[in-house]
């Protein structure tokens, strides 16, 4: 049984995340690959399977085209 140890609120940032890349209709893998890493690695993130740090979140805001602040406006 997995469990999670991320909170609602970082829950609710992924998910804007998610929300972003699908409005630009973008896939897992088109992000991954601006960023140089496997598709695996955006799908990690958005399954809370792995942590995301703020140097990836501001890299993640440029390619979505929204201000860092946008995904804490919770």
């Amino acid at each position: 049984m997995n469990k999670t140890i991320y909170s609602k609120k970082y829950k609710e940032i992924i998910s804007r995340l998610s929300k972003a890349r699908e409005a630009l209709k973008l896939t897992q893998a088109d992000v991954a690959s601006a960023l140089g890493k496997p598709q695996s690695y955006i799908s990690k993130i958005e399954r809370c399977e792995r942590r995301l740090d703020i140097a990836e979140l501001i890299e993640l805001s440029k390619i979505y085209k929204k201000d860092p602040k946008y995904f804490f406006e919770i």
